[in-house]
C-alpha cells in the first residue's frame, strides 16, 4: 500500500524476482521491471525476494512450486492494455505490464489488484477522473488498441451489426473467467434469439487472423445473416458502427463500455461485475457500482507499470500512449513504402530513418522514373516540398511533400546538420498559403487533450528556452529603452516568401514597413542564421539596416531578443511562432502557417479558409505534436516531441563536425543501396 491508501503494483523498494519462463529473458520485459524497480534472477528466492510468473501461462506452475515451497511472495505479470502494434507473437514489444502481487485480472476465482483497487479504494478525485476522460478519448482519436496493426483503408461492416468478439482457443482468460469453448456457442446463440433479424459480425481476433492461434468460429457458423471479419479493421469503429456488442472475455469488451455500449458478457472477464455490462454469469464479490472511468483510472492510470523506451524509465500513461502514437503514426503512414524524389544525397540518410523503418525507401532523380517504379511496387511517392516541379504536378499522381519540422535541431538545415523533425503533407506543404496543408485541417480542428498536452509541451520550450535551430548565440548587446520591436530577417528567396509575403518580400521593405508604422520604437533586426552563416541570399549591409534599425542583433539567441522586446512584426518567420509561443503581438506582413486565425494583427489578406478561431493551444498541438513526425537519435525509433525536448535540452543529439558534409554525403549515399539499415 501507498501511503494514500493505494495498492502500488510495483511496491515501495526494490525487491529480487526469480523466474522460471524464458519469456523472462526477453529484454524490454526486463527493462520495464527494472524501472519499476525489480531485479530479475535466477536461482532459489531468499526471504526478503519474491517469484515472478507470467499470468497463468502452461509454465506458471514452476514460478508456483518454488514460490510455495520457499514461502515467499508470488508475483503474476501480464500485459497492460495498450501493449504494442504488432502482437507479441509477431515480435511486438509490450509498453507496459501488470505486476499483480495478488491474482491476475481475467481470474475471477480471486480478487486481483484492478479488482482491489476497484473495491477497496476507487478513484474517485476530479482530476483523476480528468485524466480517464482525456485518456478514454484519446485512445479513440488515436485510434488505438491493445494491438494497433489495424488498416483505416479496408472497408467497414454497414452499421447496425450485431458484434460478436471471438478469442483464441485456449486463451487463460477464458478458462480462469469462469468461461469455456461451449460459452462461445452460446454466446452466438443467444445473440441470434436476441436479435433475429439483425446482420451478426464475427470478429476474430488478430492473432487468428494472422494464422498465429486458432479461434472458437469457422466457416461453419456461417449463414445468410452471419459474416466473419478477419480483416485488420479497427476496434472502435466497429464499436462505434455495431448496434450491441457480445463478447465472453476480450478486453474489445471493455472498450465497448468505453465506448458507451453496454455489452452482454458470457465470462467474467475483469470489467464485468460493476454495473457497465449485462453479465450471463454475475461475478462473484463484485457488487458496487463503478463508471467506465473510474475502471480506466485503475486499468490504465494507476495498476500498470508503463515504460518510456526511448528514455529507458518508468513513464505516466499519458507518455507511454504519446510514445505508442508516435508508433502507429509511422506503422499507419510508412506501411507501402515510399519512392523519394528530389532528395538531395546528405538528406536521404535521414529521410531513411524517419521514413523508411516500415520499408526501406527507394529513391529515384527523375519524375517519370519515380511515378513508374511507385506504380510497379505499390509504394506512395514522397518528395522534397522545394522540389516539386510542374511535371509532377500535371502528372495527377498524388504524392506527399515533406519539410522540416518547427523544432527542428542544433544547428543549420543549410549547413547539413540532420533534422529531429520532418513533417509528410498529402495536401499541400504549410509555408504555402495558396493551397490548403494538412496543418491548417489540424489547427482547425480541436484534439482531445490537445491543448493541455500543449501546453505542458510550451512550458518545456519555455523552460529549456528552444527555437527551431539551437545555434550557440552571443550575448545580446545593449539594447536601448523604449518600445521595442524585433524585426526578424529571412532568406529573401525563401519559399514562404515567395508563396505568402508578395507585397513585402525583402528584409529592407520589412524594416522600412515597420519603420513607417513606428518612428519612435526601437527597431532591432536580427538576421536570419542562414544568412550569418553565408549560406543563403538576403544580407543586408549595416549601413542599409541601420537607415531603419536602431540594433542590429548579430548571432543573438532568438528567445532572448523575443523575452527582451515587447512585439514582433515580421513576413512569415518561424520566430514569430515562438514569439506567439511567449505571449508577444505578433504583426505579419506576409501569411505564415500562423496567420488568418485571429491570432496575430495580419495586415494583408489570409485565406477565407482559415475561418475557425482556435486558442494557442490548439494551434501549438497542431504545429507541434499532430504535424510533425520526430524521430529520437538515441534510441533511434520514432519519438513524441516531449522526447525531442529532452535531447535537445540535454545535448544528446550528434554534434557534427568540420566533415559533416562529406559525412552527410557518403551517409546519404549508403541510404540509397540495400546495404541500408
Amino acid at each position: 500500500m501507498r501511503e494514500d491508501g493505494r495498492i502500488d503494483a510495483a511496491g515501495a523498494t526494490p525487491r529480487r524476482l526469480f523466474a522460471y519462463n524464458g519469456g523472462f529473458l526477453a529484454p524490454r520485459l526486463r527493462r520495464i521491471l527494472a524501472a519499476a524497480g525489480y531485479e530479475l534472477r535466477i536461482g532459489l528466492p531468499g526471504p526478503r525476494d519474491a517469484v515472478a510468473v507470467w499470468g497463468r501461462s502452461p509454465t506458471a506452475w514452476r514460478g508456483e512450486a518454488v514460490a510455495a515451497r520457499r514461502k515467499v511472495p508470488l508475483v503474476r505479470i501480464e500485459d497492460a492494455f495498450l501493449r504494442s502494434i504488432q502482437p507479441g507473437r509477431a515480435g511486438g514489444a509490450p509498453i507496459g505490464l501488470l505486476v499483480d502481487p495478488f491474482g491476475v485480472h481475467f481470474d475471477s476465482s480471486a480478487p486481483s489488484l484492478i479488482e482491489r483497487m476497484l473495491a477497496e479504494n476507487p478513484p474517485d478525485a476530479a482530476d483523476v477522473l480528468q485524466r480517464s476522460a482525456d485518456g478514454i478519448a484519446r485512445l479513440i482519436a488515436s485510434d488505438l488498441s491493445k494491438y494497433n496493426i489495424h488498416d483505416e483503408s479496408a472497408p467497414l461492416p454497414e452499421a447496425g451489426f450485431v458484434l460478436i468478439v471471438d478469442q483464441t482457443a485456449g486463451d487463460a482468460s477464458i478458462a480462469f473467467g469462469g468461461a469455456s469453448a461451449a460459452s462461445f456457442a452460446h454466446m452466438l446463440a443467444a445473440a441470434k434469439a436476441e436479435h433475429p433479424r439483425s446482420r451478426i459480425v464475427i470478429k476474430t481476433h488478430p492473432e487468428t487472423a494472422m494464422g498465429l492461434r486458432k479461434g472458437h468460429f469457422g466457416a461453419a457458423v456461417l449463414g445468410p445473416h452471419i459474416d466473419i471479419c478477419s480483416a485488420p479493421l479497427s476496434p472502435w469503429k466497429l464499436l462505434q458502427r455495431a448496434a450491441a456488442v457480445y463478447t465472453v472475455s476480450s478486453q474489445l469488451g471493455y472498450e465497448a463500455i468505453l465506448a458507451g455500449h453496454r455489452p452482454r458478457v458470457f465470462g467474467q472477464p475483469f470489467y464485468a461485475g460493476w454495473g457497465l455490462s449485462d453479465d450471463e454469469y454475475p461475478a462473484p464479490r463484485r457488487e458496487q457500482k463503478r463508471s467506465p472511468e473510474q475502471l480506466f483510472a485503475v486499468t490504465h492510470l494507476l495498476a500498470p507499470v508503463w515504460y518510456d523506451p526511448c528514455r529507458d524509465r518508468r513513464c505516466s500513461f499519458e507518455e507511454a500512449l504519446d510514445q505508442i502514437e508516435a508508433e502507429r503514426r509511422t506503422f499507419r503512414e510508412d506501411a507501402r513504402g515510399y519512392v523519394a524524389l528530389g532528395m538531395r544525397l546528405w538528406k536521404r540518410g535521414a529521410m531513411q530513418r524517419v521514413f523508411g523503418a516500415e520499408r526501406r525507401l527507394a529513391f529515384a532523380d527523375s519524375v517519370p522514373r519515380a511515378i513508374a517504379k511507385a506504380g510497379r511496387e505499390q509504394r506512395n511517392l514522397l518528395v522534397w516540398a522545394g522540389s516539386v516541379t510542374p511535371e509532377l504536378q500535371a502528372s495527377d499522381v498524388p504524392f506527399f511533400r515533406v519539410e522540416d519540422g518547427f523544432l527542428r535541431s542544433r544547428g543549420l538545415g543549410a549547413d547539413l546538420v540532420p533534422p529531429l523533425s520532418l513533417v509528410r503533407d498529402a495536401r499541400g506543404i504549410y509555408y504555402d498559403p495558396t493551397h490548403e496543408s494538412d496543418l491548417e485541417a489540424l489547427i482547425a480542428t480541436p484534439a482531445p487533450a490537445g491543448a493541455v498536452r500543449a501546453r505542458a509541451l510550451v512550458a518545456s520550450l519555455q523552460e529549456a528556452r528552444l527555437s527551431k535551430y539551437n545555434l550557440a548565440a552571443s550575448s545580446l548587446p545593449d539594447l536601448p529603452t523604449g518600445h521595442r520591436i524585433l524585426v526578424p530577417g529571412q532568406v529573401e528567396d525563401d519559399a514562404s516568401i515567395r508563396l505568402g509575403s508578395t507585397e513585402t518580400s525583402t528584409n529592407l521593405a520589412l524594416l522600412a514597413r515597420v519603420r513607417q508604422e513606428f518612428p519612435d520604437a526601437i527597431l532591432i533586426f536580427k538576421p536570419h542564421p542562414d544568412v550569418e552563416a553565408g549560406l543563403r541570399p538576403g544580407a543586408l549591409s549595416a549601413n542599409a539596416a541601420m537607415r531603419h534599425a536602431d540594433v542590429i542583433a548579430t548571432f543573438a539567441d532568438p528567445i532572448a531578443l523575443i523575452e527582451a522586446c515587447d512585439e514582433v512584426w515580421t513576413m512569415t518567420s518561424l520566430l514569430g511562432f515562438e514569439a506567439l509561443l511567449r505571449g508577444k503581438p505578433v504583426t505579419c506582413l506576409g501569411v505564415p502557417f500562423y496567420a488568418g486565425w485571429g491570432l496575430t494583427r495580419d495586415l494583408v489578406p489570409t485565406p477565407v479558409r482559415r475561418s475557425a478561431r482556435p486558442d494557442l493551444g490548439q494551434m501549438a498541438h497542431a504545429a507541434l505534436i499532430a504535424y510533425p513526425r520526430y524521430f529520437d537519435p538515441v534510441s533511434r525509433r520514432p519519438c513524441p516531441p516531449e522526447v525531442a525536448v529532452d535531447r535537445l535540452r540535454s545535448g544528446q543529439i550528434p554534434h557534427p563536425g568540420r566533415a559533416n558534409r562529406i559525412l552527410a554525403k557518403l551517409q546519404g549515399a549508403f541510404a540509397s543501396t540495400p546495404f541500408w539499415r
